[in-house]
C-alpha cells in the first residue's frame, strides 16, 4: 500500500480487480497477441464486474464512483496482471467522459448504457498522417448539411478501431479557420463509414489499431457532441486527464519490468555467483527503484490534484514526460541485465520493452511535452515575438 494515496477500501478493491484480470484476461494474453485484438468479450465481462466507466452517474446506470484512484487501480492491475493490449483505460476515461461531458441528454440516455456494459466498445479518432500532435492540422472535415453533417476524410493510428462500435471522431467545421474542429459520435455500420488494414506495429499486439474512412457519411445532428465550433477547446480540455492516464501506466509498466528483471537476475549465475551479486547490478537496481518511487509519487500527487478539479494541462505535461522517459530508461536497462534471455520473446520483459517505446510518442510526444513546460514557466517565443511587434 502507497502510504496516504490508498486507503483500505481502496486495496479490497484492487484485491477484486487483480483476482479479475488473473483469471479473465491474462490466460488469453498470448492468443489475444497472436490475433492482433482481444475478444469483444472481456468487455461484457468487466462490464459485470463493475469495471467500466464507474464514474459514470447511476441514472445510467454507472457507479457513481468519481475518485480516479479506483480508476489508477484498474490501470496498474492491468499492466501487472492482464494484458497491456486491452485498451480498458481508452474506453473507460478516455473517451466515456467525452459523452458525459458533452453530451446531450438524449446522447447520454442512449450510448452510456451500452458502454458501461461493455456492449458498446469506444474509440477516439483524432490522429491523420498529416496531423497527430498538431491537431490544426486536421484535415478530416464535415460539411453542415442542416440536419446533418457529411463527414469525409480519414483518420489513422486509431486504438480499438477494428473492435470499436462507437467513435470520438474529431473534424474541420469551417476550411478557412484551422482550430474549428466538431466532434462527431459516429457508429458502427453507417453508410459510408469503413474500416481499413489492422495497423501492424513495434509492440502491444494485441491492441486493435486501424485506419478509419468516412466517405459522405450523414452524421446526425442528434450524434453531434456539444457546439460543433468548439471541437478544438474540447480536445484540449480532456487532454491534461489523458496524459496522466497514460503516466499512470508508464509507472506500473516500469514497476512491472523491475519485479521480473529482479526475480531473474537473482537466479541467474555467472561466474559462480548470481548476477544480482555483482555490485554493478545492485546499484543499477538501486538506481532504478529510485527513479520509479520518485516517478510514483508525483503521479500519485497528480491523481489527487484530478480528484480536486486542480489538474493543469502543465502538470500533467510534466508527469507525462517525466513517466515515459523512466519507463524508458527502466525497461532498456532491464533488457540489458536478462542478457541475450531479454531479447527473446519467451521472456515478459520483451514485450515490455517494445510496448514502451510508443509511450514517449502518443498523447503529445515528449517533445511536444517539453515544449508545452517551456511554455508554463515563461518561455514561449510567440509572446517575446509579439513584444517585438508592439
Amino acid at each position: 500500500m502507497r502510504a496516504g494515496h490508498f486507503d483500505d477500501d481502496h486495496e479490497m478493491f484492487r484485491d477484486s480487480v487483480r483476482r479479475f484480470f488473473q483469471k479473465e484476461v491474462a490466460p488469453h494474453a498470448e492468443s489475444w497477441r497472436a490475433q492482433g485484438q482481444v475478444d469483444r468479450d472481456i468487455y461484457r465481462l468487466a462490464g459485470e464486474q463493475g469495471l467500466l466507466c464507474m464514474f459514470v452517474d447511476p441514472a445510467y446506470g454507472g457507479s457513481g464512483v468519481a475518485d480516479f484512484r479506483y480508476e489508477q487501480i484498474i490501470m496498474e492491475e492491468n499492466q501487472r496482471h492482464g494484458d497491456p493490449g486491452f485498451f480498458i483505460h481508452l474506453h473507460n476515461r478516455l473517451v466515456t467522459p467525452y459523452i458525459t461531458e458533452l453530451g446531450s441528454e438524449e446522447q447520454k440516455q442512449r450510448f452510456l448504457p451500452g458502454c458501461i456494459s461493455g456492449e458498446t466498445i469506444l474509440g477516439v479518432a483524432m490522429t491523420e498522417a498529416g496531423a497527430g500532435s498538431d491537431l490544426a492540422g486536421m484535415r478530416c472535415r464535415a460539411e453542415d448539411r442542416g440536419d446533418h453533417f457529411l463527414l469525409n476524410g480519414q483518420k489513422t493510428f486509431i486504438s480499438n478501431g477494428i473492435i470499436g462500435d462507437l467513435f470520438v471522431v474529431a473534424a474541420r467545421t469551417n476550411p478557412e479557420v484551422p482550430r474549428q474542429i466538431g466532434l462527431f459520435l459516429v457508429e458502427r455500420g453507417m453508410e459510408g463509414f469503413s474500416r481499413g488494414r489492422k495497423l501492424k506495429k513495434m509492440g502491444l499486439d494485441s491492441q486493435d489499431t486501424a485506419e478509419l474512412f468516412f466517405d459522405n457519411v450523414k452524421v446526425p445532428r442528434a450524434n453531434v457532441l456539444g457546439d460543433p465550433a468548439r471541437g478544438f477547446y474540447y480536445l484540449m480540455q480532456f487532454l491534461a486527464e489523458e496524459r496522466l492516464i497514460g503516466a499512470c501506466t508508464y509507472v506500473a509498466n516500469a514497476q512491472v519490468a523491475f519485479d521480473i528483471t529482479m526475480d531473474y537476475i537473482r537466479d541467474r549465475r555467472m561466474f559462480g555467483q548470481t548476477v544480482a551479486d555483482f555490485q554493478v547490478n545492485r546499484f543499477k537496481m538501486a538506481d532504478m527503484r529510485t527513479q520509479i518511487d520518485v516517478t510514483q509519487v508525483f503521479v500519485d500527487h497528480c491523481v489527487r490534484l484530478l480528484n480536486d478539479g486542480r489538474l493543469g494541462g502543465d502538470i500533467a505535461a510534466r508527469a507525462k514526460l517525466f513517466a515515459s522517459e523512466v519507463e524508458g530508461r527502466v525497461v532498456d536497462e532491464c533488457v540489458q541485465l536478462h542478457g541475450g534471455a531479454g531479447y527473446m520473446d519467451e521472456y515478459p520483459i520483451s514485450h515490455l520493452y517494445r510496448n514502451a517505446r510508443i509511450s514517449r510518442i502518443y498523447a503529445g510526444t515528449s517533445e511536444v511535452m517539453r515544449e508545452i513546460i517551456a511554455r508554463s514557466v515563461g518561455l514561449d517565443p510567440r509572446k517575446k515575438a509579439a513584444g517585438k511587434g508592439g
